[in-house]
């Protein structure tokens, strides 16, 4: 039994790098997928090429998210302009700067010249393609819409990716600053006020009280510095470890995101923009409903909303009307239910669920521009009074002794 499930299982292939010469002594190069160096060479003597060099290709960089949404839009266009699917696989994939997302598709064109379908050629790669991406394929397919379900596809990954930009830019000004002005702390109180608590050695007097204060804090960062770092350090990885595996954490993160008092709002509205923009997408292409939410969930972004969404689908499977769920859950705002309500009796559910989505990314791009603006004065007058408290600290000495010399 041990033999046959062996001979049984799939031998994990690589790409590899050749170079040779041919019948006529002309010098050709070429990349294969095979098991092994042993394969390659055979195979390519069979095709009278002498192998003179082989090595195995490298992976190429990351595949990203950015990677997915551009490949979904170059095929959309390309088969709306008749370029047949296999065409268009080769020119996007053997044109690709990334060599990764090359491999990628290459390995998608060879499913599918074996008589795979496409999506489920997109389905062996679940880390790239979620279960939303391969669904709308596949409806597309069965349609015979294919360029049209690409097309809508492709929108939507650009909309998903403009508003995920949005809120990591609206993140990003805060947390560098916080960095910076921990950085430059550190920097004054290992190396700065040491300098000055020499100086103030020989005044014979006794100093101020922020001053002795900000020197106490200087000497316990010169004497514990390596744990100070490797505290911040080894917590945040800690928690960003543990925040990517386990459930619970995400669940508390997450409800806690939606709370804090500038940024919750934020994460909210788009959290709500993708949730709205996903199912209308999915709607739109003839997924059914209870189908259709079960890949809104994974796209939510959010452990709160995916749970809410796990509601959500048990109600409707029951026969619940899609408002009554979402309202039961109470995690979406009136004008949101209220859209869907008269979306699903006026038999227009995906129109106007794109109208929420529309209004809410609306919302999202005026709340981080306000934000843009807001936290501005706020991080100068956090860093003015961090800073600036330091530096008076060290000088109250010196302007006291002025005054007495005066």
């Amino acid at each position: 039994m041990a033999t046959v499930a062996a001979s049984e299982k799939k031998i994990k292939e690589f790409n590899f790098l050749w170079e040779g010469k041919d019948k006529a002594g002309k010098a050709v190069k070429g990349e294969m997928r095979a098991a092994g160096t042993v394969v390659v060479t055979s195979t390519l003597r069979r095709q009278g090429i002498r192998v003179t060099k082989i090595t195995k290709a490298r992976a190429g960089g990351k595949i990203t998210d950015k990677d997915i949404t551009l490949f979904t839009r170059q095929l959309a266009t390309m088969m709306k302009s008749g370029v047949p699917l296999l065409q268009a696989f080769d020119i996007v994939g053997k044109g690709h700067s990334n060599r990764a997302v090359g491999k990628l598709l290459m390995d998608i064109k060879s499913d599918v010249e074996t008589g795979n379908s496409l999506a489920n050629a997109f389905r062996k790669h679940p880390l790239y393609f979620d279960s939303l991406f391969c669904n709308l394929v596949a409806a597309g397919e069965a349609a015979g819409i294919l360029d049209s379900l690409l097309d809508r596809l492709a929108t939507y990954k650009e909309k998903i990716q403009a508003i995920k930009g949005k809120i990591k830019s609206a993140l990003f000004y805060p947390i560098s600053i916080i960095v910076v002005a921990f950085v430059i702390t550190a920097v004054i109180m290992i190396f700065v006020i040491p300098a000055f608590k020499e100086l103030f050695q020989g005044f014979g007097a006794d100093l101020p009280a922020p001053t002795l204060m900000v020197m106490a804090i200087s000497d316990f960062f010169v004497d514990y510095w390596w744990a100070i770092f490797g505290c911040v350090g080894g917590g945040l990885y800690a928690f960003f470890y543990t925040w990517k595996r386990s459930t619970v954490m995400q669940h508390v993160m997450d409800r806690l995101a939606l709370r804090l008092p500038i940024f919750g709002e934020v994460i909210r509205k788009a959290t709500i923009a993708r949730w709205s923009r996903t199912l209308s997408t999915m709607f739109a292409a003839g997924v059914p409903l209870v189908e259709a939410l079960n890949s809104v969930a994974g796209a939510a972004g959010n452990q709160v909303y995916f749970e809410a969404t796990r509601n959500i689908q048990n109600e409707v499977s029951t026969g619940s009307s899609l408002v009554d769920a979402m309202t039961a859950t109470n995690v979406f705002p009136s004008m949101v239910l209220q859209m869907v309500s008269i979306g699903e009796e006026s038999g227009s559910l995906d129109a106007m669920l794109s109208k929420i989505a529309d209004f809410f990314e609306a919302e999202v791009d005026d709340a981080v521009e306000a934000l843009s603006s807001l936290m501005e004065p706020i991080i100068m007058v956090v860093l003015g009074t961090l800073i600036g408290g330091m530096v008076v600290a060290m000088y109250l000495p010196i302007f006291k002794m002025g005054q007495v010399v005066g």
